[in-house]
């Protein structure tokens, strides 16, 4: 059963998102007192966002476990203002190993997640097509929403890539409108992440190699694939992008943009400072949130708008 939070409100909140030009920021929890401090910031600023983690949170971080984390939401969170997500849940990982998709799937709506996300973007389009179809068919009878992903969001894990400009102006691995369309309506998924220039992890993985990167989002691009597919877009790799891309991205269909990097490294970073204090972590965390839902997104209150 889901937590409190039922489908309908959620696929309603996200509708009224996409269509008002507010965007929903989903915070990874790598480590579990991050829950508490992204409540809190998300609660002092009355902005509507998602509490989500992925399986690296988990196997490389200190998140625990999927149900550790929910345990964390329902401890902290207002679900008026914050719902939980599932991010990234691979069909095919980043060293190209087939993953128990199914079980982690399972394991996330037995959990009460309130949305799941299914990564199929290494498959074909039309195993990707398949996989994500089975999906849906498993988490909407328990009330739960689906994101999945369609084309290439390229980062440090994906290994050797060109550099960004190129990528940009050659729109590699660029979701192709006409099968986003034929994705959507094959698929009833609710959410698509789309790739339209942005990099996983802040650009980190790729600064060993390049030169600064500062990432954009192709806009015209992305009007294109909000025509194609009618549903409301994610933005993953959030972290990094130039404000003003961001918003542009938002008034065109991205409604929820995932950030990773940054809260994390303000959770680390203050550790660090303070031999290990959890408290200086915490407060980290909150600060950064609240800076970005005030000055970069400028979505306070936005609880009241789309969530009432």
């Amino acid at each position: 059963m889901t937590i409190k939070m039922k489908t309908g409100k959620l696929k309603q909140i996200m509708e009224t998102a996409c269509a008002r030009g507010i965007v929903i920021p989903a915070f990874n929890i790598p480590y579990l007192p991050m829950a508490e401090a992204v409540c809190d910031g998300l609660k002092e600023t009355n902005a509507f966002g998602m509490l989500e983690v992925a399986r690296p949170d988990v196997e490389k971080f200190g998140a625990e476990s999927f149900a550790a984390v929910a345990a964390e939401y329902r401890k902290w969170a207002d679900p008026d203002i914050v719902s939980l997500h599932l991010d990234h849940i691979p069909v095919i990982d980043e060293d190209h190993l087939p993953v128990d998709w199914r079980s982690l799937i399972q394991e996330g709506i037995s959990a009460g997640y309130h949305s799941v996300m299914i990564d199929g973007s290494r498959l074909s389009l039309k195993e990707n097509i398949r996989v994500t179809a089975e999906v849906v068919r498993m988490a909407h009878p328990a009330g739960v929403l689906v994101e999945a992903e369609l084309g290439a969001v390229l980062g440090h894990e994906t290994g050797p890539i060109p550099p960004y400009e190129e990528i940009f102006e050659k729109k590699i691995g660029f979701t192709k409108p006409e099968e986003a369309a034929r994705f959507v309506k094959e698929t009833g998924v609710d959410l698509l992440s789309v790739s339209c220039g942005s990099i996983h992890g802040a650009i980190s993985g790729l600064a060993k190699d390049q030169a600064k990167i500062q990432a954009k989002i192709d806009i015209q691009h992305l009007k294109k694939l909000r025509e194609a597919t009618g549903v409301p877009l994610v933005l993953h790799g959030g972290s990094g992008i130039q404000k003003a891309y961001v918003l542009e991205a938002v008034k065109n269909g991205i409604t929820k943009i995932n950030i990773g990097t940054e809260i994390r490294q303000a959770y680390e970073q203050a550790l660090a400072k303070t031999n290990n204090d959890v408290k200086s972590g915490q407060a980290a965390v909150t600060e950064k949130v609240k800076e970005l839902v005030l000055k970069e997104y400028g979505i306070q209150n936005s609880a009241s708008i789309i969530a009432k």
